[in-house]
């Protein structure tokens, strides 16, 4: 039986005495494209974050192809924190993509991708550069390297920050509404990239508004709705036959966009 690529386990989250999510427990299947959707506030983009140990969880347990994401449960039980080096092993098989591009503004577009693998992994200038342009490439920008940020469109620097994910070659991709700052042309070149990576087997969890392309790319969609996980399952359970009253609700004001004909 294939492990999880992530598996998460009665997961709480607060910020001070406000619960933001409770007892999640998510399964994230290898080499498939599983999205979060929910409306705004419901806790998708903290789950994200918790994926990532950008942010803590408060309890439970989060597995990353099997091995223990910042805690684990000693022989008593008792939740325990992992040693730095060991967190620091594990979150190096996640990649993650934000809403904000967070480009290095004095630094062009291989500079952006190569340098975490010159200083954080110590690989040669020209290694680096030569692993860097094959992500530009990839995102079909290898004729935008030598370029600043300011030199490019939105949708380009998303393109870079999705590069430079990848050059750290992740087992694993988040991508956290990587299109809610674009206007819709420029949400499509992203979005183009990102099936390109589903079509390659990459493992990635997306939080987004897109509904088109959850229905269509998405292989497990889950529903969060104030912090709770109300329903999982495969594009055409999710909105051919909606089973969550809550769920019908929130499709039903993307009629607009067409989601009522998808799948």
């Amino acid at each position: 039986m294939t492990l999880p690529a992530i598996s998460v386990s009665k997961l709480v989250k607060r910020f001070g005495t406000t619960t933001v999510l409770q007892d999640i427990d998510l399964e994230i299947p290898e080499g498939k494209v599983s999205c979060l959707i929910g409306p705004s506030g419901s806790g998708k983009s903290t789950l994200l974050r918790c994926l990532a140990f950008l942010e803590e969880a408060s309890e439970g347990m989060i597995t990353v192809n099997g091995e223990a994401l910042g805690f684990f449960e000693n022989a008593k039980g008792v939740r325990e924190r992992l040693p730095a080096g060991q967190i620091r092993s594990v979150r190096a098989q996640i990649g993650m993509v934000f809403q904000q591009f967070n480009l290095w503004p004095h630094m062009t577009a291989l500079g952006n991708v190569s340098e975490a693998l010159k200083t954080v992994h110590k690989v040669a200038k020209t290694e680096a550069e030569d692993r860097a342009m094959i992500q530009l490439r990839k995102v079909g920008l290898e004729n935008r390297a030598g370029h600043y940020p300011s030199q490019l469109s939105g949708g380009q620097q998303q393109r870079v920050a999705i590069a430079r994910a990848l050059a750290l070659s992740p087992k694993i991709m988040l991508f956290d509404e990587p299109t809610s700052a674009l206007d819709p042309e420029l949400t499509g070149e992203v979005l183009n990239v990102m099936r390109d990576l589903a079509v390659e087997g990459m493992t990635m969890v997306v939080v987004s508004h897109e509904i088109g392309f959850a229905a269509t790319v998405g292989q497990q969609i889950s529903f969060l709705d104030q912090g709770r996980l109300l329903f999982t399952g495969a594009p055409s359970d999710v909105f051919a036959k909606p089973r969550h009253p809550r769920l019908e609700q929130f499709l039903d004001t993307y009629l607009d966009r067409g989601a009522s004909m998808l799948a």
